[in-house]
């Protein structure tokens, strides 16, 4: 028997809580007609059915008295099951609230979620009739009230940020001083040793793989895998079941003092979200929400409206150029500002959301139109990961103001520079200065570079220096997945070696990494677990392995503490040099250019310099003054010195002999040592030599006049720098 419930009204989407009930709606111009399932407080059985009395717009609505916070429910809706022209209702699949604000439990592929009859020989032509009630997941309902305790946004200037990429699982699964219990959710990540290891390390914001709920494919299922990354989402205000401690809200209140203790701490939050495609994956996958609901809208279908677009490498595209899909996916980025409190996104496949109707990208599609005038997403951080396998897919730089994308161009151009590629001198040189051809076009800032070398998606930086191929073994897909060009470089030994010289290699080609990631212009993204040595044993695809191949190991001996300790000096330096984190474009012309480039003999860098394609040394000066008299506030800071020898020989270095720098240097990172020398050593003056071993870089800094003041002469400064190198 169906239940009766009144009209309600057609807003807000989904459950919401008010009157002694709650109202419901629901989008879909597919439906004849749509029932409420209410569940008991395990979520197992069905108490009541109420079929919706109202439909406005094609926004199915209806209020239910007696409903509270903490109610399972689901929807099943009654509509064409016609999979040949693009419709997939079924209402023997229960389904999920596209606007549920928590999920009941994890997602894991099941057999009687799929809206088709497996094993027939028709496949998803013929509709399977069993109920899915029993396994699938449940919407919960949410009381709308958290005590925030007057929490603000760190509100960090993007040029002043510094991301770290992390897995909310991965963290603190086996981190030391984490409770037991709490390691690998939320509450773990908002524990006070987690904090303190954040802030020992300096950076100023997480940014979280994905925490929307999202679903275990059944194939990985059944070869005893887990979708670890969580690019697999289907509910786009959920926080994801599995990283929740406890509590009967889906884990809302820990998410919440999850983000209210990292900006205590003065860290911010940014969401790695996937809004171009969902779990519910090509004609062939399961029914859990969106396919059910209203396939031919939610979803962007070929010409043969029975198979989809495929913009983003897994079985659909969601088509946010419909105005219904479009209003979901902005009233769900909303939410997680406004009553979760984070301060960014980050965009997984960011062309795939931001095309036409047609299929096109350019400014003026709906998604990037309705986040250039929203009041709300203009005052956080938006971060495009700019590219999806659509035709001209590949977007570096063609995001609008206002936006920062991941550069691939700087990952690509860095890596190869190190690695001893021929010709990489020129474009490297740019990838210090933020990438202003491909950025600059835009009239935006340097800060719209987010710089990676390494990220979840490859080799981890240890692996990106011991492995030549990938070793995907592991995934159970015979190393077929996983990027096989890799622009890694193994120092000479594929994988794990007792060579002495080839680890001392390693270790250095880390810090070079490092340290030119977080001295180039633009804003710098480490990999978690980069900075302690984390390797995933040369699996640069590790998206299906909850395991200690992807987990941080903290243990002594497996934890680089050396290479931790260097990387938090590489971060207080940068947050030192202003110069680095300005809002203009260096311009190497003019009177005062503010980047001036040199040869290894101190001179300027001619054309011949730049094109030979054995180029492998480097100097340039970002000069502190220069970029000051551009605008920026506050007093000149100093100007900074970096050294790059790219050879596999070791060569002698001429400290630029200009005196508008000041009248010393003072040497702050040398990458082919792990300690810095005395500080009585590091003062060098113009014209000073210093020997910069294979494959390194140093980093000097300009003195204050009253140290340059009683800086040796250039032969004793010589004489000190060679032995400080």
């Amino acid at each position: 028997m169906t239940d009766q419930c009144e009209p309600g009204r057609p807003w807000p989407m989904g459950m919401h809580l008010r009157d002694g009930g709650a109202n419901f709606a629901l989008y879909s111009s597919a439906a004849e007609s749509v029932e409420l399932c209410l569940f008991d407080a395990q979520g197992h059985h069905e108490q009541r059915r109420i079929r919706l009395p109202a439909c406005t717009d094609d926004i199915w609505h209806g209020f239910v008295p007696g409903v509270e916070p903490g109610t399972r429910y689901g929807v099943r809706v009654h509509g064409p099951f016609d999979p040949a022209h693009g419709q997939r209702c079924n209402a023997h699949k229960l389904l999920l609230d596209p606007y549920a604000r928590a999920i009941d439990r994890p997602l894991r592929g099941e057999a009687v979620t799929f809206g088709y009859l497996l094993g027939h020989e028709e496949q998803d032509l013929v509709s399977n009739d069993g109920d899915s009630a029993a396994v699938a997941a449940k919407s919960v309902v949410i009381a709308p009230d958290f005590d925030w305790q007057g929490d603000r946004p760190p509100a960090i200037p993007m040029a002043d940020s510094v991301f770290y990429e992390v897995n909310v699982r991965g963290f603190t699964q086996q981190m030391p001083g984490v409770p037991e219990e709490l390691r690998g959710t939320f509450a773990g990540l908002a524990n006070e040793a987690a904090i303190a290891y954040l802030k020992r390390l300096g950076v100023t914001a997480v940014q979280l793989l994905p925490v929307q709920a999202f679903n275990d494919e059944g194939r990985l299922v059944d070869a005893g895998l887990a979708n670890y990354w969580g690019y697999n989402t289907i509910g786009f205000f959920a926080p994801e079941p599995r990283y929740c401690f406890k509590g009967t809200d889906g884990g809302v209140a820990e998410f919440r003092g999850m983000v209210k203790a990292l900006h205590q701490a003065g860290i911010e939050v940014i969401l790695d979200v996937v809004y171009n495609h969902t779990c519910e994956g090509n004609h062939l996958g399961p029914t859990m929400c969106f396919k059910g609901i209203d396939n031919a809208a939610y979803y962007r279908l070929m010409e043969d409206r029975r198979y989809y677009n495929d913009f983003s490498g897994t079985g659909n595209t969601l088509d946010v150029s419909n105005p219904p899909v479009l209003r979901m996916v902005m009233d769900s980025l909303r939410y997680w500002v406004e009553e979760m409190h984070v301060d960014g996104f980050r965009f997984d496949l960011a062309p795939a959301i931001s095309r036409d109707a047609a299929g096109a990208f350019d400014h003026r599609t709906p998604f990037l139109s309705a986040v250039a005038q929203d009041p709300v997403l203009r005052r956080v951080k938006m971060i495009a990961e700019p590219w999806d396998l659509g035709d001209y897919g590949y977007q570096v730089g063609g995001f609008p103001v206002g936006w920062s994308e991941w550069n691939g161009s700087y990952r690509d151009e860095v890596r190869d520079f190190w690695r001893n590629a021929d010709d990489s001198l020129p474009t490297f040189a740019s990838r210090l200065c933020g990438t202003p051809e491909i950025f600059a076009p835009s009239r935006r800032p340097p800060s719209a570079s987010v710089n990676i070398v390494t990220v979840h998606d490859g080799f981890t930086l240890r692996d990106l220096v011991s492995y030549n191929e990938k070793h995907n073994e592991a995934n159970g897909e015979h190393n077929r997945d996983g990027e096989s060009h890799n622009r890694s470089w193994n120092c000479g030994v594929e994988g794990p070696t007792e060579d002495a010289g080839v680890l001392a290699l390693r270790a250095r080609q880390q810090r070079n990494l490092l340290a030119t990631l977080f001295m180039s212009r633009g804003v710098p993204l480490l990999l978690g677990g980069d900075e302690i040595g984390r390797t995933q044993q040369g699996n640069n695809n590790a998206y299906c392995q909850d395991s200690p191949i992807s987990w941080f190991d903290w243990r002594d001996g497996a934890r680089d503490d050396a290479l931790l300790a260097f990387t938090a000096k590489l971060i207080r330096l940068r947050k030192e040099l202003a110069v680095l984190r300005g809002p203009h474009w260096p311009v190497g012309d003019g009177a005062h250019p503010d980047a001036t480039w040199y040869s290894v003999w101190g001179l300027p860098m001619t054309e011949d310099e730049w094109q030979h394609p054995a180029a492998r040394c480097l100097q340039v000066v970002f000069d502190g003054a220069a970029d000051h008299a551009k605008g920026r506030a506050g007093a000149p800071g100093p100007s900074v010195l970096l050294m790059f020898n790219g050879a596999p020989t070791s060569h002698l270095f001429t400290v630029p002999p200009e005196t508008r720098f000041g009248q010393a240097w003072q040497l702050r990172i040398a990458t082919h040592r792990e300690q810095l020398p005395a500080r009585r050593a590091r003062r060098v003056a113009p014209g000073a030599k210093l020997r910069l071993k294979a494959h390194a870089m140093m980093v000097l800094t300009q003195l204050a006049p009253a140290l340059s003041a009683s800086a040796p002469s250039a032969p004793a400064a010589a004489a000190t720098a060679r032995a400080a190198a």
